[in-house]
């Protein structure tokens, strides 16, 4: 048995400035920029949002410019092996993440504990 919820919105730019992206975004949403917040750092820059609600990060990235979903897990293998079980793949392994494809070609992410209060608003997969 694990459970697993919708954590994060991330925000890939491929831009030179992040902060600048970041700036646009938090104006976007509504959302002010959060310097202290533990996931701003180097290419990461993270929006102040509600512990209820899902996080959002913008991140500076290689590829297009694109948002994608992070599934956050207290089981990153059982999570991934029942996502495979509905039609996705791992596109990549990472040291503390997943990337995998939907079937429907969207890419996401399977990560590890991010947000406080787990397992609130969780599904238990068993």
């Amino acid at each position: 048995m694990h459970h697993s919820r919708l954590c994060s919105m991330q925000i890939d730019c491929n831009v030179e400035d992040i902060d600048a992206a970041a700036e646009f975004w938090a104006a976007a949403l509504g959302r002010p920029v959060d310097r202290d917040h533990s996931g701003t750092r180097g290419n990461y820059v993270m929006l102040a949002t509600p512990p209820d609600e899902p996080m959002v990060q913008i991140q500076r990235v290689e590829h297009e410019s694109r948002v994608h979903l992070d599934i956050e897990t207290d089981d990153i293998p059982a999570e991934v092996a029942r996502l495979e079980a509905l039609g996705a793949s791992v596109v990549k392994e990472l040291e503390r993440w997943v990337v995998m494809q939907a079937p429907t070609g969207q890419r996401f992410c399977v990560v590890r504990l991010q947000r406080p209060g787990f397992p609130k608003n969780a599904n238990r997969w068993d």
